[in-house]
């Protein structure tokens, strides 16, 4: 069940709601109908929900209608597996050929390469092939047996890493034919930081945007910070809750309970360790605050793939402080500035503190 902010301007399909990973915790606030807006936005195959506070309502919904547009170009423009710009560069690196970019796409490979060094290759957006061979390239949930051992050695073997991309200003090549771009780890924190930038500049000062997993601040919710929930570790309730803002700031979190295929009763996360090709393990969620989206969005999957023995020398490489994992038996793991700002709403069984 998902703790979500109440009015709402649109209603909201209850199915996606349950994709939230992170939600708003408004309850108690009651701010006046006229000083909250809020608009869903089905984009990046999950439910957005933006919230506007202190703008007038027809000024409001006009904005929000811009930020609609935005999302769905976007959405067309990064889609690993649907036509567009990335598939078409995908196309012209698997031929061997150069390919001019927009400036957006351009800045995603520059921060997917600089993510992919600091992770030690945990996040590795290069590894299509290997998203696409556990079917998580695809609109529904893959069904049927894992791949195998061989056919996930193969595409292991392919190398492909976000090092044998070269760009040159908006000019992309690549030295291997089998990379295969996929930003759905890094792409709606990069959307929260282009959007929050946009509605910035025309005089917003306090909004949040709630990409499933992925939250993008600025500014405070009346007399309060924005308060944002975690989901525990099977996906239900919350398991506790940190306050954002008023500075701008991005709070990610990946799981592996939300996208999976499962067969003979054996659940195959879709958090893929690229240097393995196997599913990540041990980990059930990780959430990142940092002060960039893209960097909180793609940390928080590589510290789901890192595991308790890495994650710390993970978020140091990262540049991450704040950092809250949950493993599959319900232990906390936390960096110790995150350990000031999370509030339980049950205390864990367990918690462990990083140094």
């Amino acid at each position: 069940m998902l703790f979500a902010p109440s009015p709402v301007k649109t209603r909201r399909p209850a199915a996606l709601l349950c994709g939230l990973l992170v939600t708003v915790l408004l309850a108690g606030c009651n701010p006046s109908a006229d000083s909250t807006y809020e608009r869903d936005i089905y984009a990046f195959g999950t439910l957005v929900h933006l919230t506007l506070y202190g703008v007038a309502p027809e000024r409001a919904a006009r904005l929000a209608d811009e930020v609609d547009a935005e999302l769905q170009r976007m959405h067309r423009d990064w889609h690993a597996w649907h036509p567009g710009e990335l598939t078409r560069l995908n196309a012209a690196i698997a031929r061997g050929e150069p390919f001019q970019v927009d400036p957006e796409i351009r800045d995603l490979i520059a921060l997917s390469q600089e993510t992919y060094r600091s992770s030690e290759g945990m996040f590795n957006p290069a590894a299509g092939h290997l998203f696409a061979l556990w079917g998580f390239q695809q609109d529904e949930r893959p069904t049927g047996p894992p791949p195998s051992r061989a056919q996930v050695a193969a595409v292991v073997a392919e190398h492909a890493t976000m090092d044998d991309l070269t760009l040159d200003g908006d000019r992309v090549t690549s030295r291997n034919s089998n990379v295969a771009l996929d930003f759905g780890g890094i792409a709606k924190g990069y959307a929260g930081q282009v959007i929050l930038a946009k509605l910035r500049a025309q005089g917003v000062k306090h909004a949040i945007l709630n990409a499933g997993g992925g939250l993008q601040v600025v500014g405070r919710h009346g007399d309060r910070p924005w308060r944002i929930g975690i989901r525990g570790p099977d996906g239900s309730g919350v398991l506790g809750a940190v306050e954002l803002g008023p500075q701008e700031e991005a709070m990610h979190t990946s799981g592996n309970y939300e996208r999976y295929r499962e067969f003979d009763t054996k659940r195959y996360s879709h958090i893929i360790d690229p240097r393995t090709g196997l599913p990540a393990e041990h980990i059930a969620s990780a959430s990142v605050i940092h002060p960039n989206g893209a960097i909180a969005d793609a940390a928080a999957t590589a510290l789901v793939i890192a595991g308790p023995a890495a994650w710390q020398e993970v978020a140091r490489r990262m540049g991450v402080t704040q950092a809250i994992l949950v493993d599959d038996q319900g232990t906390v793991y936390m960096t110790p500035e995150m350990q000031k700002r999370v509030r339980f709403e049950q205390p864990p069984a367990k918690i462990v503190i990083g140094q």
